[in-house]
């Protein structure tokens, strides 16, 4: 699987300044109305094919910047089209790179042939500025265990609404201690608000508190803070009618504006039966790296929240499919090094871990990490693991742990279980096996991996081959 440079995204186009945007739009408004329908008729010749609902997108932007407009007069709405045009702008999201699959089974397995099932594929899709989304593929695996991706369209979609949750106080309040956010602006602002606030009563909290303070620079800056971390936690929503494979996870707040890194997707099963799927991932703004999470029941509804607690932070955590005598846990890598396991009676807050695995092997003495979320089997939870060695080259290993113990690593593979072969080693990042999740079909792990960074492959191996060859513990 190949980045293609033909999937283009259509995206805000924000000039660098207020007055260029006045001049842009005053510019169109001196147009002669026939011009105005000759200017747009063009415009829709040339990308009219390259997306779907083109002109609702260019009225969104047109409701965007119509503030601008110097008078009340109205304009026709070809002119509120074209000027919506002026304002977007196309974006290759997979142009540089389409790499670090994460393969979980579809909610929906209606018409599925005996012994195949479907399957979401996400990955990684990389762009100008080496802005980093998550797109989809999705596909079946047959009895035989052969791999078929559904072909694409052209078409991809960001979601169709972005809508923000009723945020708790109290839990508001323990995440900006946190991040080291507790002045008394801060203090100022959190007495203003209700148990539960939304984010337009925070806005105008913040900007009561600010005047009152006389927007000094240094306060402006430790307000926004407040209103970054509301930004984080959003909930984006697709149309059913749009095809999984087309819908895309932009980066939207403001700790994930450079990226949406290396989701790790599974499907959780609840005690009671009910099925959820998460996925952490890191969100980058172009300094800091935030571990956040992803949910979902249907792939048409995203909740992105913040992780919370003393032990949330660098990248590289996988949550457990299931919880542990009553208890969520988690692999992480707190330190770029080891690998450890948490626990936590709340899915977003956790403060404890403990080592699980150190670098022991030539090939991961530089570092080590998992590669996804542990998978559930009868000899034990299977965690693919990533080793990097010398030339900083990656490989993919595993390990078993106890099934009712899983902080007792029972099994370890000394060998890596994947390598970059000759054709895989040339790439954005040379030398580079990587995999965000892997699944078990027929007793074969199915395990999508990413080469040198730039695209992605499958991999079918007999699970007997892999726990044949851990030395157990």
């Amino acid at each position: 699987m190949k980045p293609s440079s033909t999937r283009v995204l259509l995206r805000a186009f924000n000039p660098t300044t207020k007055q260029r945007s006045l001049q842009i739009i005053a510019r169109i408004c001196a147009l002669p109305e026939e011009k105005v329908l000759s200017e747009l008729a063009q415009i829709l010749r040339e990308f009219a094919d390259r997306h779907r609902r083109l002109q609702d997108y260019w009225l969104r932007r047109f409701e965007h910047v119509k503030a601008l407009l110097l008078t009340d007069m109205r304009i026709s709405a070809e002119r509120k089209l074209l000027i919506g045009a002026y304002f977007t702008q196309e974006y290759a999201l997979e142009g540089a790179a389409l790499f670090n699959p994460s393969l979980v089974w579809h909610p929906d397995q209606s018409g599925v042939s005996p012994g195949s099932q479907r399957f979401v594929l996400s990955l990684r899709a990389t762009g100008e500025g080496h802005i980093s989304s998550i797109a989809f593929r999705t596909g079946i695996v047959d009895a035989q265990n052969q791999i078929k991706v559904d072909e694409l369209t052209r078409f991809v979609v960001s979601p169709e609404n972005i809508s923000y949750p009723l945020y708790d106080r109290t839990l508001f309040e323990r995440k900006l201690h946190e991040m080291d956010h507790r002045d008394l602006l801060i203090t100022s602002v959190l007495s203003t608000l209700a148990e539960k606030f939304t984010l337009e009563e925070l806005k105008f909290s913040v900007q009561l508190v600010e005047r009152q303070n006389r927007g000094k620079p240094e306060n402006v800056l430790q307000l926004n803070s407040m209103l970054t971390l509301a930004r984080a936690n959003y909930v984006a929503s697709f149309s059913l009618e749009q095809p999984l494979f087309e819908r895309i996870l932009f980066p939207t707040s403001p700790t994930e504006i450079n990226g949406i890194e290396d989701a790790r997707f599974v499907a959780f099963h609840e005690e009671d039966g009910k099925v959820i799927y998460y996925a952490t991932y890191t969100a980058y703004d172009g300094k800091i790296t935030m571990p956040q999470l992803l949910q979902t029941e249907d792939f048409l509804t995203f909740e992105m929240s913040t992780l919370n607690g003393s032990e949330i932070h660098n990248k590289g955590m996988a949550l457990f499919p299931r919880r542990i005598k009553g208890h969520y846990a988690m692999l992480s890598r707190q330190d770029n090094e080891n690998i450890y396991i948490m626990y936590s009676d709340h899915l977003h807050f956790w403060y404890t871990k403990e080592i699980l695995l150190k670098p022991t092997y030539p090939w991961e003495y530089v570092q080590l990490g998992n590669c996804g979320s542990p998978i559930e089997t009868e000899a034990g939870w299977l965690v693919l693991t990533h080793g990097v060695g010398p030339m900083r080259q990656y490989a993919i290993g595993a390990i078993l742990l106890d099934k009712d113990d899983p902080s007792r690593v029972i099994g370890r593979l000394h060998e890596p279980l994947l390598t970059p072969n000759p054709s895989e080693r040339e790439g954005y990042v040379p030398n580079v096996v990587y995999s965000c999740g892997a699944q078990i079909h027929n007793n074969e792990l199915i395990l999508p991996y990413a080469m040198s960074d730039y695209a992605s492959n499958f991999a079918v191996i007999p699970m007997e081959y892999i726990l044949g060859a851990m030395k157990l513990t």
